[in-house]
């Protein structure tokens, strides 16, 4: 798909990838064992690239990073139900987001989930091959087919 999904709501995701290629993931406030990569909205204006490197300072205060690659498509996932209503009250069906490498340049202390719109309660670095473990099941198939497209990123030791 060349853009955003009808109906979807655009946005971006971001696989910050450390040092020895594992892979940031936070767990979401108030909601425990929901872990995600950063993601969010594209802004008015903004470009999808634009917007990641913004979720970056947002989500976890840092652009202590690289880009490394982009996806070839966007990818989507319906939203259960309960919280499509909650979220957007019913605008959108779920999310079309374009997705984003990035290498972490910076050290853990450059983390600070708390800068300007905390998201996430704590976070963690994990291997790739094992993100898709830690995810909620309505986002997994985007999970696995993300860590597929970037699994080539990684350096032939950490495979």
């Amino acid at each position: 798909m060349s853009g955003p999904k009808p109906g979807y709501r655009p946005c971006v995701g971001v696989m910050l990838l450390d040092r020895d290629d594992r892979v940031f993931v936070g767990e979401r406030i108030g909601t425990p064992g929901a872990w995600q990569m950063p993601q969010g909205g594209i802004d008015e204006g903004e470009t999808p690239l634009q917007a990641a490197k913004r979720e970056l300072r947002e989500e976890i205060g840092t652009d202590q990073a690289e880009l490394l690659a982009e996806s070839a498509g966007w990818f989507s996932y319906d939203l259960p139900k309960d919280l499509r209503e909650r979220l957007w009250h019913g605008r959108f069906r779920g999310q079309t987001q374009k997705w984003f490498a990035f290498r972490f340049l910076g050290s853990d202390g450059d983390i600070d989930l708390e800068a300007h719109h905390p998201e996430f309660e704590r976070w963690r670095w994990v291997a790739m091959r094992e993100l898709p473990l830690h995810i909620v099941p309505f986002k997994r198939d985007v999970y696995e087919r993300v860590v597929a497209e970037f699994a080539p990123l990684l350096t032939p030791s950490t495979t």
